[in-house]
């Protein structure tokens, strides 16, 4: 294994050093290639350059970008100096900014451009130690002039670049000899992560805790050298990182688009990438627009697409049965259904197959001719959207983890999956499910998901006392996530302690898994449920606009602005009856998980408003956004 992400660069860049590394398009749209040899070189230069101006081991330098070929050379000659970056994405708002790098205690930070370093201008203040500001986009000289105003120095992205080529031979010399004297052991990134409780945290990853996961997740997502890999999500997650990390290892090639519908899906066509890391919320845009096409399509297109779509997805669920790919807690359960289900899905298969012929490849071709599978990480991918991806040939790869845990804990592999999990831990490191007493837990009971391993972080950045909350002695860490295991060791989640709701009555109830279920439903975009100390739950509804509006107009209602549509008893009825379908008995709910009042909203769901950086529902400011309406649902 190599000791260090730049030496693992080098290796790969001797080795393949023709082989291009990054793809970026260029002031036409164009892509452009850029070799290993090529990307290694900059790499060398920006780290001298970052010596050049007072940079040292054990520097913490901000990065705050987004995705973009420059933010791996910055990063990788960050660590080759023996530093660590400290990152954020451009939607990060000032107070963000300057709270990360002052507790960081960072004297440079890598700007991606004007707009950036304006939320450091607008903070000054509390940023005495900061001193040098590197743009990545050249600014102009007006606002270079500004800066030296506020005691800053400013410098481009080339500015360092050539500082480092022009440079003592001895300074170069000096990057190399870094690069050797690196240590698995040594921090290479610390990230905040702003979570969902409203408190940031600095998680600090050393290089041992990515590299150990490349020697095995090679075994669960096949890329090959030469190959390639859309990427389009943020590469501050620690999850889009990884995913560089494993692209760069395979000696293949990131290629940087954007989370755009149309250009996604320009770029997959142009590019003909083999694998796409992304989040549910892009595999569910996927799933809307391919069902707003056909929808739209109509007449005997969208019969043979609902009806190809639906024997395919229970030919899939007979075939999982028989070969023994569904969760199972105990022994004894596959004859059963070898009895039961080999007949039904040996007579549907043809049909499946024909379906494939007929529908699907048409739908495949929209991620390009070489495509071999997607990759869902930071968040729970819905069991809906999963078996239609599986049915209709598109293999999308579930994976599981946390930031604390650089981050992959496992990924459901592509040979032999079983589905409803994400699969077995990494060979890095082990789960065990345990009580509220610490004590583990047989398979089929839901617990807390403890983790320990080589992935592990180091700890929280200057808070041990929050470290200590989390990691013990022995160095297992509490996700603080539920889940369970099979009898074959596979892991499934089932929503996190913190967001557990407890009814007047005292039942427990996890959230996710309703909203989960809310979600499927064509009408529903967005949902969260509450219910904390009341006597029943209810539930926040973001409707998906073009539907409600689609329905409008078929059932004849009439309205000027969407907000009467809310308001409609209609469509109020609508929605009702799609969570009473949805959240019952007949799906596995309980009596007490039945959602009794909703109140449907118009806006969408915001990052940094109701959403973290991950996607993920930050319900502790539920209460002040939305007082009213909540107040209403629980009278």
């Amino acid at each position: 294994m190599d000791h260090t992400l730049p030496k693992m660069l080098k290796r790969i860049a001797s080795e393949y050093p023709d082989n291009p590394a990054q793809y970026s398009k260029n002031s036409a749209g164009v892509f452009e290639p850029l070799s290993y040899r090529s990307y290694y070189h900059l790499v060398l230069d920006f780290a001298s350059g970052l010596l050049a101006i007072g940079e040292t081991r054990g520097s913490r330098i901000g990065l705050i970008s987004d995705n973009r070929a420059e933010w791996q050379h910055c990063s990788m000659a960050i660590m080759a100096i023996g530093g660590a970056d400290v990152p954020r994405g451009c939607d990060a708002n000032a107070r963000e900014i300057s709270y990360i790098l002052s507790f960081a205690g960072c004297r440079t930070a890598i700007l991606e451009n004007e707009t950036q370093v304006q939320k450091i201008l607008d903070n000054r203040q509390s940023l005495p130690e900061l001193k040098n500001l590197v743009f990545l986009d050249p600014p102009a000289e007006s606002f270079r002039k500004t800066l030296q105003e506020s005691g800053f120095t400013a410098y481009s992205y080339t500015d360092i670049l050539d500082l480092g080529r022009n440079g003592n031979s001895s300074r170069q010399s000096e990057i190399e000899t870094e690069i050797e004297k690196g240590s698995g052991d040594d921090i290479a990134t610390v990230i905040f992560t702003s979570g969902t409780t409203g408190e940031p945290k600095g998680v600090m990853l050393c290089h041992r805790n990515f590299l150990c996961q490349l020697e095995y997740l090679p075994e669960r997502i096949t890329l090959f050298p030469g190959e390639k890999a859309l990427c389009v999500l943020p590469v501050w997650h620690s999850f889009e990182r990884l995913c560089e990390y494993v692209i760069l290892y395979r000696a293949a090639a990131i290629v940087y688009s954007k989370p755009v519908g149309s250009i996604l899906l320009a770029d997959l066509a142009k590019m003909n990438p083999q694998l796409m890391p992304s989040v549910p919320r892009i595999w569910e845009s996927v799933y809307d627009g391919i069902y707003r096409l056909m929808r739209k399509t109509g007449g005997v297109s969208w019969i043979l697409f609902n009806f190809f779509v639906n024997v395919s997805i229970l030919d899939c669920r007979l075939e999982r049965r028989v070969l023994g790919r569904n969760p199972r807690f105990r022994t004894g359960q596959r004859v059963f259904d070898l009895v039961l289900c080999t007949l039904p899905w040996l007579l549907l298969f043809p049909l499946r197959a024909l379906g494939g012929v007929l529908v699907f490849k048409k739908i495949r071709a929209k991620l390009g001719n070489s495509f071999r599978h997607g990759v869902s990480g930071g968040g729970a991918l819905p069991p809906n959207i999963d078996d239609f991806f599986w049915a209709v040939g598109i293999c999308v790869l579930e994976g599981y983890g946390l930031t604390e845990t650089a981050p992959v804990v496992a990924v459901r592999p592509h040979k032999k999956p079983v589905f409803g999990t994400i699969g077995k831990p990494l060979g890095c490191c082990e789960v065990k499910i345990v009580d509220e007493t610490g004590a583990e837990l047989p398979p089929g009971v839901k617990g807390t998901v403890m983790i320990r391993g080589e992935n592990v972080m180091k700890g929280y950045y200057n808070k041990p006392e929050l470290t200590a909350k989390v990691l013990s002695p022995d160095g297992w860490f509490d996700t603080g996530d539920l889940g369970l295991k099979t009898i074959s060791g596979e892991i499934i989640l089932r929503g996190r302690k913190k967001d557990t709701i407890v009814l007047r009555g005292g039942e427990n109830i996890e959230p996710a898994p309703i909203e989960m279920k809310l979600n499927e439903s064509r009408y529903i975009a967005q949902s969260v449920v509450l219910g904390q100390d009341q006597r029943y739950l209810g539930a926040l509804i973001v409707v998906s606009r073009d539907e409600i509006i689609a329905f409008a107009k078929e059932n004849d209602i009439e309205f000027s602005e969407f907000a009467q549509l809310l308001a409609n008893q209609q469509i109020r009825k609508l929605v009702e009856s799609e969570i009473a379908s949805l959240v019952n008995q007949k799906n596995g709910f309980k009596l007490f998980e039945r959602i009794n009042r909703f109140e449907l909203l118009e806006k969408p769901f915001e990052t940094g408003v109701e959403l973290s950086a991950k996607q993920e529902i930050m319900r502790y400011k539920l209460d002040d956004l939305y007082k009213k309406e909540i107040q209403g649902m629980f009278k």
